[in-house]
Protein backbone atom coordinates (compact mmCIF):
# COMPACT_ATOMS: atom_id res chain seq x y z
CA UNK A 1 0.00 0.00 0.00
CA UNK A 2 1.36 2.94 -0.76
CA UNK A 3 2.45 5.47 1.81
CA UNK A 4 0.45 9.00 2.70
CA UNK A 5 3.05 12.04 2.14
CA UNK A 6 2.94 13.64 5.38
CA UNK A 7 2.32 17.27 5.59
CA UNK A 8 4.93 19.67 5.16
CA UNK A 9 5.55 20.30 8.99
CA UNK A 10 6.21 16.63 8.92
CA UNK A 11 6.73 15.69 12.43
CA UNK A 12 8.72 12.15 12.43
CA UNK A 13 11.14 15.00 12.63
CA UNK A 14 11.69 15.40 16.80
CA UNK A 15 13.40 18.78 18.86
CA UNK A 16 13.16 20.36 21.68
CA UNK A 17 9.19 21.05 21.11
CA UNK A 18 8.72 17.57 19.99
CA UNK A 19 4.45 17.75 20.39
CA UNK A 20 5.23 19.73 23.85
CA UNK A 21 6.00 16.28 25.60
CA UNK A 22 7.07 17.68 29.18
CA UNK A 23 8.11 13.89 30.24
CA UNK A 24 8.29 15.42 34.25
CA UNK A 25 4.85 14.99 34.47
CA UNK A 26 4.63 11.64 33.96
CA UNK A 27 3.64 9.50 36.83
CA UNK A 28 6.58 8.09 38.74
CA UNK A 29 6.25 4.48 37.46
CA UNK A 30 3.99 4.67 35.06
CA UNK A 31 5.57 6.48 31.89
CA UNK A 32 5.10 4.01 29.36
CA UNK A 33 1.13 4.17 30.05
CA UNK A 34 1.53 8.18 29.98
CA UNK A 35 3.69 8.89 26.96
CA UNK A 36 1.05 6.40 25.39
CA UNK A 37 -1.85 9.03 26.38
CA UNK A 38 0.07 11.71 25.10
CA UNK A 39 0.72 10.31 21.78
CA UNK A 40 -2.88 8.83 21.08
CA UNK A 41 -4.70 12.51 22.64
CA UNK A 42 -1.78 13.69 19.19
CA UNK A 43 -3.54 11.16 17.39
CA UNK A 44 -7.09 12.37 17.97
CA UNK A 45 -6.08 16.28 17.82
CA UNK A 46 -4.60 16.59 14.83
CA UNK A 47 -0.84 16.88 15.70
CA UNK A 48 0.32 13.59 14.08
CA UNK A 49 -2.11 13.57 11.20
CA UNK A 50 -2.66 10.05 9.95
CA UNK A 51 -0.19 9.61 7.08
CA UNK A 52 2.73 10.68 9.40
CA UNK A 53 5.64 8.63 10.73
CA UNK A 54 6.40 8.36 14.08
CA UNK A 55 9.73 9.29 15.32
CA UNK A 56 12.11 6.03 15.89
CA UNK A 57 11.89 4.57 19.40
CA UNK A 58 15.36 5.59 19.71
CA UNK A 59 15.35 9.15 18.51
CA UNK A 60 12.66 9.75 20.12
CA UNK A 61 13.85 7.89 23.80
CA UNK A 62 17.13 9.78 23.00
CA UNK A 63 14.96 13.35 22.99
CA UNK A 64 13.01 12.82 26.18
CA UNK A 65 15.79 11.17 27.98
CA UNK A 66 14.24 7.79 28.82
CA UNK A 67 14.68 4.23 27.77
CA UNK A 68 14.38 3.10 24.73
CA UNK A 69 11.74 0.30 25.86
CA UNK A 70 9.07 3.20 27.56
CA UNK A 71 9.11 4.19 23.71
CA UNK A 72 8.90 0.77 22.34
CA UNK A 73 6.00 -0.08 24.76
CA UNK A 74 4.18 3.11 24.06
CA UNK A 75 4.21 2.43 20.37
CA UNK A 76 3.38 -1.72 20.91
CA UNK A 77 0.03 -0.51 22.42
CA UNK A 78 -0.77 2.19 19.93
CA UNK A 79 -0.18 -0.44 17.13
CA UNK A 80 -2.27 -2.66 19.45
CA UNK A 81 -4.58 -0.38 19.37
CA UNK A 82 -4.79 0.44 15.60
CA UNK A 83 -3.44 3.70 15.97
CA UNK A 84 0.01 3.03 14.73
CA UNK A 85 1.34 0.80 11.87
CA UNK A 86 4.68 -0.92 11.84
CA UNK A 87 6.09 -0.73 7.96
CA UNK A 88 9.11 -2.72 7.94
CA UNK A 89 12.25 -0.49 7.47
CA UNK A 90 10.34 2.20 6.59
CA UNK A 91 9.42 3.12 9.54
CA UNK A 92 6.20 3.27 12.21
CA UNK A 93 3.24 5.53 10.77
CA UNK A 94 -0.22 6.99 11.97
CA UNK A 95 -2.99 4.87 10.40
CA UNK A 96 -6.37 5.67 12.23
CA UNK A 97 -7.26 8.08 14.68
CA UNK A 98 -9.03 6.61 18.08
CA UNK A 99 -12.39 5.66 17.96
CA UNK A 100 -15.28 7.17 20.19
CA UNK A 101 -16.71 5.14 22.79
CA UNK A 102 -18.67 2.27 21.99
CA UNK A 103 -22.30 1.82 23.00
CA UNK A 104 -22.92 0.38 25.95
CA UNK A 105 -24.24 -3.47 25.01
CA UNK A 106 -23.07 -6.40 22.85
CA UNK A 107 -25.83 -6.60 21.44
CA UNK A 108 -25.93 -5.73 16.94
CA UNK A 109 -25.13 -2.36 16.68
CA UNK A 110 -26.93 0.02 14.64
CA UNK A 111 -23.79 2.33 13.69
CA UNK A 112 -21.04 -0.82 13.89
CA UNK A 113 -17.36 -0.06 14.50
CA UNK A 114 -14.83 -1.32 12.10
CA UNK A 115 -11.76 -1.42 14.56
CA UNK A 116 -12.90 -4.59 16.33
CA UNK A 117 -9.31 -5.11 17.68
CA UNK A 118 -9.12 -1.88 19.69
CA UNK A 119 -6.93 -3.01 22.61
CA UNK A 120 -7.84 -3.04 26.34
CA UNK A 121 -6.78 0.00 28.24
CA UNK A 122 -3.86 -0.84 30.78
CA UNK A 123 -6.27 -1.39 33.69
CA UNK A 124 -8.49 -3.95 31.84
CA UNK A 125 -5.57 -5.88 30.38
CA UNK A 126 -3.69 -5.90 33.74
CA UNK A 127 -7.39 -6.85 35.38
CA UNK A 128 -8.05 -9.71 32.61
CA UNK A 129 -4.56 -11.17 33.19
CA UNK A 130 -4.33 -11.13 36.94
CA UNK A 131 -8.05 -11.92 37.84
CA UNK A 132 -8.64 -15.20 40.11
CA UNK A 133 -11.87 -16.53 38.36
CA UNK A 134 -13.95 -19.43 39.53
CA UNK A 135 -13.30 -21.25 35.71
CA UNK A 136 -10.24 -19.91 34.09
CA UNK A 137 -10.38 -20.66 29.96
CA UNK A 138 -6.40 -19.14 29.38
CA UNK A 139 -5.44 -20.90 26.58
CA UNK A 140 -2.19 -22.82 26.97
CA UNK A 141 -2.87 -24.72 29.68
CA UNK A 142 -2.83 -28.62 29.63
CA UNK A 143 -5.06 -30.78 32.05
CA UNK A 144 -2.44 -30.63 34.87
CA UNK A 145 -4.69 -32.86 37.37
CA UNK A 146 -3.82 -35.69 34.78
CA UNK A 147 0.10 -34.77 35.55
CA UNK A 148 1.26 -38.92 35.46
CA UNK A 149 2.81 -38.63 39.29
CA UNK A 150 2.74 -42.52 39.70
CA UNK A 151 5.17 -43.27 36.26
CA UNK A 152 7.44 -39.80 37.07
CA UNK A 153 7.54 -41.37 40.81
CA UNK A 154 8.89 -44.96 39.61
CA UNK A 155 11.08 -43.47 36.91
CA UNK A 156 12.56 -41.06 39.44
CA UNK A 157 13.55 -43.73 41.86
CA UNK A 158 15.20 -46.11 38.57
CA UNK A 159 17.38 -42.81 37.71
CA UNK A 160 18.54 -42.58 41.46
CA UNK A 161 19.01 -45.66 41.81
CA UNK A 162 21.43 -45.59 39.19
CA UNK A 163 22.84 -42.42 39.20
CA UNK A 164 26.40 -41.83 39.04
CA UNK A 165 28.22 -39.21 41.06
CA UNK A 166 29.17 -36.81 38.30
CA UNK A 167 25.78 -36.54 37.34
CA UNK A 168 25.30 -33.60 40.48
CA UNK A 169 28.09 -31.78 38.99
CA UNK A 170 28.25 -29.03 36.37
CA UNK A 171 27.35 -30.83 33.07
CA UNK A 172 27.18 -30.07 29.59
CA UNK A 173 25.41 -26.57 29.08
CA UNK A 174 23.67 -28.15 26.07
CA UNK A 175 21.92 -31.02 28.12
CA UNK A 176 22.01 -34.38 29.56
CA UNK A 177 23.78 -36.17 26.52
CA UNK A 178 21.29 -39.29 27.09
CA UNK A 179 18.20 -36.81 27.31
CA UNK A 180 19.29 -35.05 23.82
CA UNK A 181 19.52 -38.34 22.23
CA UNK A 182 16.03 -39.31 24.04
CA UNK A 183 14.23 -36.09 22.52
CA UNK A 184 16.00 -36.26 18.81
CA UNK A 185 14.44 -40.25 18.68
CA UNK A 186 11.30 -38.51 20.61
CA UNK A 187 11.34 -35.89 17.04
CA UNK A 188 12.33 -38.65 14.87
CA UNK A 189 9.35 -40.06 15.95
CA UNK A 190 6.43 -37.89 16.19
CA UNK A 191 7.89 -34.79 13.76
CA UNK A 192 9.85 -36.65 11.45
CA UNK A 193 12.57 -34.21 11.98
CA UNK A 194 16.24 -36.50 11.95
CA UNK A 195 18.98 -34.53 13.86
CA UNK A 196 22.28 -35.35 15.67
CA UNK A 197 21.55 -35.56 19.34
CA UNK A 198 25.21 -33.65 19.71
CA UNK A 199 23.32 -30.60 17.54
CA UNK A 200 19.76 -30.49 20.21
CA UNK A 201 20.27 -27.70 22.83
CA UNK A 202 17.87 -28.09 26.11
CA UNK A 203 16.11 -25.27 27.37
CA UNK A 204 13.88 -24.08 30.05
CA UNK A 205 11.09 -24.19 27.61
CA UNK A 206 10.28 -22.18 24.64
CA UNK A 207 10.27 -18.45 26.48
CA UNK A 208 14.01 -19.40 27.02
CA UNK A 209 14.74 -20.84 23.32
CA UNK A 210 12.88 -17.39 21.69
CA UNK A 211 15.21 -15.43 24.06
CA UNK A 212 18.76 -16.98 22.80
CA UNK A 213 17.43 -16.67 19.17
CA UNK A 214 16.56 -12.97 19.66
CA UNK A 215 19.84 -12.44 21.30
CA UNK A 216 22.06 -14.55 18.90
CA UNK A 217 20.46 -12.75 15.86
CA UNK A 218 20.73 -9.20 16.61
CA UNK A 219 24.00 -9.66 17.13
CA UNK A 220 23.74 -10.52 13.60
CA UNK A 221 22.70 -7.02 12.85
CA UNK A 222 18.55 -8.48 13.05
CA UNK A 223 16.66 -5.41 14.53
CA UNK A 224 12.79 -7.23 13.60
CA UNK A 225 11.67 -10.85 13.75
CA UNK A 226 8.03 -10.99 11.26
CA UNK A 227 5.30 -12.46 13.59
CA UNK A 228 1.47 -14.48 12.53
CA UNK A 229 -1.17 -11.60 12.86
CA UNK A 230 -3.17 -12.84 14.54
CA UNK A 231 -0.11 -14.59 16.50
CA UNK A 232 0.94 -14.63 20.37
CA UNK A 233 0.77 -11.62 22.15
CA UNK A 234 3.11 -13.48 24.26
CA UNK A 235 5.85 -13.86 21.51
CA UNK A 236 5.40 -10.01 20.53
CA UNK A 237 6.01 -8.61 24.16
CA UNK A 238 8.87 -10.88 24.36
CA UNK A 239 10.54 -9.57 21.55
CA UNK A 240 9.26 -5.98 21.94
CA UNK A 241 11.13 -6.66 25.50
CA UNK A 242 14.16 -6.95 23.34
CA UNK A 243 13.43 -3.92 21.07
CA UNK A 244 12.96 -6.07 18.26
CA UNK A 245 10.25 -4.74 15.74
CA UNK A 246 7.33 -7.37 15.04
CA UNK A 247 6.09 -6.70 11.48
CA UNK A 248 2.59 -8.37 11.35
CA UNK A 249 2.02 -11.00 8.55
CA UNK A 250 -1.29 -11.96 7.72
CA UNK A 251 -2.85 -15.76 8.61
CA UNK A 252 -6.03 -16.86 7.11
CA UNK A 253 -7.58 -20.17 6.20
CA UNK A 254 -4.50 -21.65 4.74
CA UNK A 255 -1.85 -20.29 7.23
CA UNK A 256 0.35 -17.77 7.33
CA UNK A 257 0.40 -15.83 3.75
CA UNK A 258 3.79 -15.46 2.39
CA UNK A 259 3.48 -12.79 -0.32
CA UNK A 260 3.15 -10.15 2.52
CA UNK A 261 6.45 -11.83 4.20
CA UNK A 262 8.67 -10.83 0.90
CA UNK A 263 6.76 -7.41 0.77
CA UNK A 264 7.96 -6.71 4.56
CA UNK A 265 11.75 -7.04 3.89
CA UNK A 266 11.82 -8.93 7.02
CA UNK A 267 15.04 -11.28 7.74
CA UNK A 268 13.55 -13.71 9.98
CA UNK A 269 9.88 -14.90 10.67
CA UNK A 270 8.41 -17.02 13.73
CA UNK A 271 5.01 -18.97 13.36
CA UNK A 272 3.35 -21.66 14.31
CA UNK A 273 2.90 -23.84 11.67
CA UNK A 274 1.47 -26.72 13.16
CA UNK A 275 -1.62 -25.29 15.42
CA UNK A 276 -1.07 -21.68 14.28
CA UNK A 277 -2.25 -19.51 17.43
CA UNK A 278 -4.73 -18.45 18.66
CA UNK A 279 -6.44 -19.56 14.75
CA UNK A 280 -5.42 -23.16 15.31
CA UNK A 281 -5.22 -23.49 11.13
CA UNK A 282 -2.55 -25.77 10.03
CA UNK A 283 0.28 -24.13 7.24
CA UNK A 284 -1.10 -26.12 4.29
CA UNK A 285 1.85 -27.96 1.68
CA UNK A 286 1.28 -24.53 -0.58
CA UNK A 287 2.61 -22.33 1.78
CA UNK A 288 4.75 -24.72 3.12
CA UNK A 289 6.40 -24.54 -0.41
CA UNK A 290 6.20 -20.59 -0.53
CA UNK A 291 8.15 -20.70 2.58
CA UNK A 292 10.43 -22.74 1.50
CA UNK A 293 11.19 -20.52 -1.57
CA UNK A 294 11.15 -17.46 0.31
CA UNK A 295 13.76 -18.72 2.88
CA UNK A 296 15.93 -20.24 -0.10
CA UNK A 297 15.29 -16.81 -2.39
CA UNK A 298 15.92 -14.29 0.45
CA UNK A 299 18.47 -15.93 2.83
CA UNK A 300 15.86 -15.65 5.90
CA UNK A 301 15.68 -17.42 9.07
CA UNK A 302 12.12 -19.37 10.37
CA UNK A 303 11.89 -19.45 14.18
CA UNK A 304 9.55 -22.65 14.20
CA UNK A 305 7.26 -22.81 17.89
CA UNK A 306 6.03 -26.46 17.04
CA UNK A 307 3.25 -25.45 19.12
CA UNK A 308 0.39 -28.07 20.13
CA UNK A 309 1.69 -30.54 17.43
CA UNK A 310 1.31 -33.39 19.86
CA UNK A 311 -2.38 -32.62 20.38
CA UNK A 312 -4.42 -34.03 17.06
CA UNK A 313 -7.97 -34.87 17.50
CA UNK A 314 -9.65 -34.91 14.04
CA UNK A 315 -6.80 -34.42 11.67
CA UNK A 316 -3.50 -36.24 10.65
CA UNK A 317 -0.43 -35.00 11.85
CA UNK A 318 1.50 -32.43 9.33
CA UNK A 319 5.30 -32.65 9.30
CA UNK A 320 7.51 -29.61 11.46
CA UNK A 321 9.15 -26.75 8.77
CA UNK A 322 12.54 -28.18 9.79
CA UNK A 323 11.95 -31.30 8.26
CA UNK A 324 12.45 -29.50 4.83
CA UNK A 325 14.40 -26.67 5.48
CA UNK A 326 16.94 -27.82 8.73
CA UNK A 327 19.40 -25.04 7.02
CA UNK A 328 17.19 -22.16 7.67
CA UNK A 329 15.28 -23.36 11.07
CA UNK A 330 15.00 -22.70 14.57
CA UNK A 331 13.31 -25.24 15.75
CA UNK A 332 11.61 -25.02 19.16
CA UNK A 333 9.58 -27.38 21.00
CA UNK A 334 8.69 -28.22 24.83
CA UNK A 335 7.08 -30.88 27.52
CA UNK A 336 4.66 -28.05 28.90
CA UNK A 337 1.69 -28.94 27.13
CA UNK A 338 2.18 -32.64 27.33
CA UNK A 339 3.37 -32.74 30.96
CA UNK A 340 3.21 -29.40 32.55
CA UNK A 341 4.75 -25.96 32.55
CA UNK A 342 6.56 -26.13 35.74
CA UNK A 343 8.80 -28.80 34.47
CA UNK A 344 10.28 -25.78 32.61
CA UNK A 345 11.96 -28.06 29.69
CA UNK A 346 12.07 -28.17 26.53
CA UNK A 347 14.86 -28.19 23.09
CA UNK A 348 16.06 -26.05 20.53
CA UNK A 349 17.80 -26.60 17.48
CA UNK A 350 19.50 -24.22 15.64
CA UNK A 351 20.40 -24.47 11.95
CA UNK A 352 23.92 -25.50 11.22
CA UNK A 353 25.65 -21.81 10.82
CA UNK A 354 24.06 -20.59 14.21
CA UNK A 355 24.81 -23.88 16.38
CA UNK A 356 28.06 -22.49 17.95
CA UNK A 357 26.72 -18.89 19.21
CA UNK A 358 23.32 -21.02 20.35
CA UNK A 359 25.52 -23.37 23.06
CA UNK A 360 27.42 -20.12 24.00
CA UNK A 361 24.61 -18.13 24.51
CA UNK A 362 22.85 -21.13 26.51
CA UNK A 363 26.26 -21.37 28.73
CA UNK A 364 26.33 -17.87 29.63
CA UNK A 365 22.35 -17.65 30.16
CA UNK A 366 22.49 -20.19 33.26
CA UNK A 367 25.25 -22.90 32.76
CA UNK A 368 22.42 -25.36 31.23
CA UNK A 369 19.35 -27.21 33.23
CA UNK A 370 18.87 -29.03 36.40
CA UNK A 371 19.72 -32.73 35.23
CA UNK A 372 17.74 -34.47 37.37
CA UNK A 373 14.54 -33.93 35.86
CA UNK A 374 16.58 -34.57 32.27
CA UNK A 375 17.37 -37.80 33.44
CA UNK A 376 13.91 -38.67 34.52
CA UNK A 377 11.93 -37.63 31.30
CA UNK A 378 14.35 -39.64 29.27
CA UNK A 379 13.00 -42.47 31.36
CA UNK A 380 9.79 -41.80 30.76
CA UNK A 381 10.78 -41.42 26.99
CA UNK A 382 12.40 -44.37 26.43
CA UNK A 383 10.08 -46.67 27.97
CA UNK A 384 7.25 -45.78 26.63
CA UNK A 385 5.51 -44.36 29.23
CA UNK A 386 5.18 -40.78 27.63
CA UNK A 387 3.96 -41.51 24.75
CA UNK A 388 0.90 -43.59 26.96
CA UNK A 389 0.24 -40.73 28.82
CA UNK A 390 -0.19 -38.38 25.71
CA UNK A 391 -2.57 -40.80 24.48
CA UNK A 392 -4.65 -40.13 27.73
CA UNK A 393 -4.51 -36.56 27.85
CA UNK A 394 -5.89 -36.54 24.16
CA UNK A 395 -8.80 -38.45 25.12
CA UNK A 396 -9.42 -36.25 28.23
CA UNK A 397 -8.58 -33.25 25.65
CA UNK A 398 -11.41 -34.24 23.01
CA UNK A 399 -13.90 -34.77 26.22
CA UNK A 400 -13.61 -31.53 27.22
CA UNK A 401 -13.47 -30.30 23.75
CA UNK A 402 -16.54 -31.77 22.91
CA UNK A 403 -18.03 -30.11 25.63
CA UNK A 404 -17.09 -27.21 25.10
CA UNK A 405 -18.13 -26.80 21.13
CA UNK A 406 -21.87 -28.10 22.68
CA UNK A 407 -21.91 -25.58 24.92
CA UNK A 408 -20.70 -22.95 22.36
CA UNK A 409 -23.38 -24.34 19.60
CA UNK A 410 -26.08 -23.56 22.02
CA UNK A 411 -25.29 -20.64 23.91
CA UNK A 412 -23.11 -19.16 21.38
CA UNK A 413 -24.99 -19.63 18.40
CA UNK A 414 -23.77 -16.60 16.43
CA UNK A 415 -20.56 -17.83 17.22
CA UNK A 416 -17.90 -18.78 14.67
CA UNK A 417 -15.50 -21.92 16.13
CA UNK A 418 -11.93 -22.48 14.61
CA UNK A 419 -9.16 -24.45 15.23
CA UNK A 420 -11.48 -27.45 17.12
CA UNK A 421 -9.40 -29.76 15.12
CA UNK A 422 -5.85 -30.04 17.57
CA UNK A 423 -4.45 -28.30 19.96
CA UNK A 424 -5.69 -26.82 23.96
CA UNK A 425 -7.77 -24.47 22.89
CA UNK A 426 -10.41 -23.15 20.13
CA UNK A 427 -11.48 -19.27 19.33
CA UNK A 428 -14.56 -17.85 18.04
CA UNK A 429 -15.17 -15.01 16.34
CA UNK A 430 -18.17 -12.39 15.78
CA UNK A 431 -19.98 -11.05 13.18
CA UNK A 432 -21.56 -8.17 15.24
CA UNK A 433 -19.40 -5.32 15.99
CA UNK A 434 -18.09 -5.08 20.01
CA UNK A 435 -15.04 -4.30 21.77
CA UNK A 436 -14.20 -8.12 23.00
CA UNK A 437 -12.24 -6.98 25.58
CA UNK A 438 -15.68 -5.70 27.28
CA UNK A 439 -17.20 -9.24 26.67
CA UNK A 440 -13.89 -10.87 28.48
CA UNK A 441 -14.14 -8.09 31.02
CA UNK A 442 -18.46 -8.98 31.63
CA UNK A 443 -17.22 -12.49 31.68
CA UNK A 444 -14.69 -12.24 34.60
CA UNK A 445 -17.64 -10.44 36.51
CA UNK A 446 -19.56 -13.45 36.12
CA UNK A 447 -16.59 -16.20 37.39
CA UNK A 448 -15.05 -16.28 34.22
CA UNK A 449 -11.43 -15.41 32.61
CA UNK A 450 -10.61 -15.49 28.77
CA UNK A 451 -8.50 -14.17 26.20
CA UNK A 452 -9.72 -11.42 24.38
CA UNK A 453 -9.01 -12.28 20.64
CA UNK A 454 -8.24 -9.02 19.91
CA UNK A 455 -5.02 -8.77 22.15
CA UNK A 456 -3.68 -11.29 19.66
CA UNK A 457 -3.89 -8.81 16.90
CA UNK A 458 -1.45 -5.82 15.23
CA UNK A 459 -4.18 -4.95 12.58
CA UNK A 460 -7.52 -5.07 13.20
CA UNK A 461 -10.07 -7.68 12.98
CA UNK A 462 -13.46 -9.35 14.25
CA UNK A 463 -14.19 -9.48 17.84
CA UNK A 464 -13.82 -12.84 19.96
CA UNK A 465 -12.31 -14.55 22.46
CA UNK A 466 -9.35 -17.12 22.74
CA UNK A 467 -11.04 -20.48 25.02
CA UNK A 468 -8.55 -23.03 26.65
CA UNK A 469 -10.74 -25.91 27.41
CA UNK A 470 -7.74 -28.71 28.35
CA UNK A 471 -7.54 -27.69 32.18
CA UNK A 472 -11.19 -27.52 32.42
CA UNK A 473 -13.60 -30.52 33.03
CA UNK A 474 -16.27 -30.80 30.69
CA UNK A 475 -19.09 -29.45 33.29
CA UNK A 476 -17.34 -26.15 33.88
CA UNK A 477 -16.58 -25.64 30.44
CA UNK A 478 -20.20 -25.79 29.53
CA UNK A 479 -21.44 -23.69 32.28
CA UNK A 480 -18.17 -21.51 31.35
CA UNK A 481 -19.92 -20.88 28.32
CA UNK A 482 -23.27 -20.49 29.13
CA UNK A 483 -22.36 -17.78 31.52
CA UNK A 484 -20.41 -15.93 28.49
CA UNK A 485 -23.57 -16.11 26.72
CA UNK A 486 -25.06 -14.26 29.30
CA UNK A 487 -22.71 -11.66 29.29
CA UNK A 488 -22.92 -11.42 25.97
CA UNK A 489 -26.53 -10.07 26.40
CA UNK A 490 -26.07 -8.33 29.61
CA UNK A 491 -25.96 -4.68 29.05
CA UNK A 492 -25.28 -3.81 32.90
CA UNK A 493 -22.09 -6.18 32.93
CA UNK A 494 -20.83 -4.56 29.91
CA UNK A 495 -21.59 -1.28 30.80
CA UNK A 496 -19.84 -1.11 34.52
CA UNK A 497 -16.41 -1.67 32.90
CA UNK A 498 -16.65 1.52 31.01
Amino acid sequence: MPRSKPEPNDRSKTGPDFLQLDITRAPRGAVAGWLTEQLRAAIADGRLPIGNRVPPGRVLAEELRVSRGVVTEAYRRLIEGGQLAGRGRAGTFVVAAPVAPPPTSLAADPHPRTDFAAPPAADVFDLLRASPADIDLTPGVPDLAAFPRGAWLRAERRVLDALDPAHFGYGDPRGAPSFRRAVADWLARNRGIRVDPEHVVIVTGVAQALDLVSRILMADGVDEIAVEDPGSLGVRQHLASRDLRTPPIPVDEQGMRVEPLYESGARVVALTPAHQFPTGVVLDGGRRRDLVKWAEDTGGLIVEDDYDAEHRYDRPPVPAVRALLPDHVFYTGSVSKTLAPALRTGWLIPPPRYREQTIVAKRYADLGNAVLPQLVLTELMESGELERHLRTLRRRHRRRRDAMIVAIRTHLPAAHIHGAAAGLHLTITFDAAFKDTDLAAAALDLGVKTQPLSWHYQVPSAPGLVLGYAATPPTDAARAIELIGSALGDRKNVASRR
